[in-house]
């Protein structure tokens, strides 16, 4: 089991890990607009939030080797379901390899911001 560290995703914030891979396989923990040099929330709207979790995701994937087309499943959470076109415009810039998805509107998301993405990818290791 590998436990991920990177500065180019948002440190955890509770008692878990950016992402964890093990029998090939990469779970990342949910991914929120957090500026990971500042730890602040980046963007007000939607697309802004949402492309800034698909660039923690990136940190992610890519510190361990990964990329976007590496993922297999994807659960994303907003905090309101008006934004689902939105959100899903700038979702398909990167997951371009269209993985398996749920998408849920949530009561809320940690730190009153508007979405989260959190990935399962396969490492082959």
């Amino acid at each position: 089991m590998k436990i991920t560290s990177t500065p180019n995703a948002p440190a955890a914030i509770g008692p878990y890990s950016q992402a964890i891979e093990v029998n090939g396989f990469l779970f990342a923990s949910g991914q929120i607009p957090l500026d990971p040099a500042t730890g602040e929330i980046v963007g007000t709207t939607i697309e802004e939030q949402a492309e800034r979790c698909c660039q923690n995701v990136k940190g992610i994937l890519e510190a361990n080797g990964l990329s976007f087309t590496d993922v297999v499943k994807t659960t994303c959470f907003l905090a309101d379901m008006g934004d689902f076109a939105a959100f899903n415009a700038v979702y398909a810039k990167y997951f371009v390899g269209k993985p398996a998805r749920s998408c849920v509107a949530v009561k809320e998301v940690p730190k009153g911001v508007l979405c989260e993405i959190e990935i399962i990818a396969v490492t082959g290791k």
